[in-house]
């Protein structure tokens, strides 16, 4: 697998939540995804993104555009440095909430891709990792 591009963008308002739905869909229609497969990694983005800025006191997002072969992919990895998750699994239901959503960001972007990988430590952040592929 080979990465073609990589790009990095901040994660610290609303505001950067609607730059990084604009970046992933312009890499998604670049890496020559259909309609609904655009939709799929947009959602999951600005699902994780929100998630980044009001859980994790805001972050990074790394677009990486890959190639496998004739398969091409766009794996979108953010991070940050907040409190963290004590418990993934528990975060993982849906219906789990936090906060005032409806608990459906985590498990709903993990449906969306086609990869997905969360690490977390319980006062040193998260890093979410998800991809899609053509």
């Amino acid at each position: 697998m080979q990465i073609e591009s990589d790009d990095r963008m901040p994660l610290r308002t609303s505001d950067d939540v609607v730059r990084v739905r604009q970046a992933v869909r312009a890499r998604a229609v670049a890496s020559g995804f259909s309609l609904v497969d655009q939709t799929k990694i947009v959602t999951a983005a600005s699902e994780i993104a929100r998630n980044t800025v009001d859980y994790g006191g805001g972050g990074e997002l790394r677009i990486e555009a890959l190639r496998n072969g004739q398969r091409r992919g766009v794996r979108l990895t953010f991070s940050d440095s907040g409190p963290g998750i004590r418990d993934i699994d528990q975060a993982m239901r849906d219906g789990y909430t936090t906060g005032n959503g409806l608990g459906l960001g985590l498990s709903g972007a993990k449906r969306l891709c086609n990869e997905f990988d969360i690490k977390s430590t319980a006062g040193s952040g998260t890093t979410v990792t998800i991809a899609r592929w053509t």
